[in-house]
């Protein structure tokens, strides 16, 4: 049952392969050219393992240690997963003991394949999600080391390095907007995020687009609802 789990997830998460891959690649250049080892790099991609917060914490390392402004910046930049969490109530009922690290492993891109995707006929649901979740975070272990000793043994220059997760974001973006004909939550998304960049400027602005994201879709989850079902049945 988890062998076959396992073969049904994996071609789903080929996609996250390759992304993760060059993106731990990123992290590993970086985290090496502040003086970190692949130690480093294991411990932070098995134990924190938060994408974009994993770029943000290199600051946080090699900066003087301030505790309410780590907890700021970490709420900042990781809002979006309470939003995420509270969209995936249902679907983790069915996890059992592997509902802990099903939460603790929803990164976007995993987010993303959950909620997409369904597994083939004859496999099992619970299983399946696992894989796709702790193959991901496979993916970007694999790569955080490669990077990492690839920057212990050569020079790099990691000036921009870190623009890869917004790299993988738009591109994430793009595909979700190809996938569906439905663009409402898409653009609401876009327009809050840039209202709420120019009213609390770029060091504030995520957690009040979240907000603001969450209860517009709230309001509209009917409509949008009734919008997606008509779809279906004009696509049957």
């Amino acid at each position: 049952m988890r062998r076959k789990a396992f073969k049904a997830a994996l071609p789903y998460t080929l996609p996250v392969f390759m992304g993760y891959l060059f993106l731990g690649i990123a992290f590993g250049v970086l985290l090496s050219s502040k003086g970190y080892h692949a130690g480093w790099a294991l411990l932070m991609s098995t134990t924190v393992y938060a994408g974009s917060m994993q770029f943000v914490a290199i600051d946080l390392l090699t900066s003087p240690f301030n505790l309410i402004n780590a907890l700021i910046v970490t709420l900042t930049v990781n809002a979006r997963h309470l939003f995420y969490g509270l969209s995936m109530l249902d679907k983790f009922k069915i996890s059992g003991k592997l509902k802990p690290y099903m939460i603790f492993s929803l990164t976007d891109e995993t987010y993303s394949l959950l909620c997409s995707t369904e597994p083939p006929e004859g496999i099992n649901k619970k299983w399946f999600m696992f894989f796709v979740a702790i193959l991901d975070q496979s993916y970007w272990i694999l790569g955080g080391l490669i990077g990492n000793a690839a920057g212990t043994v050569f020079t790099f220059d990691p000036t921009g390095i870190d623009f890869a997760m917004t790299a993988l974001f738009i591109v994430i973006f793009v595909e979700q907007w190809e996938g569906t004909k439905q663009h409402i939550p898409a653009l609401l998304g876009l327009g809050i995020t840039m209202i709420c960049l120019v009213v609390f400027g770029t060091e504030n602005f995520i957690i009040f687009s979240m907000i603001g994201i969450f209860l517009c879709l709230t309001l509209l989850r009917s409509r949008l609802a009734a919008d997606n079902l008509k779809v279906k049945e004009e696509t049957i």
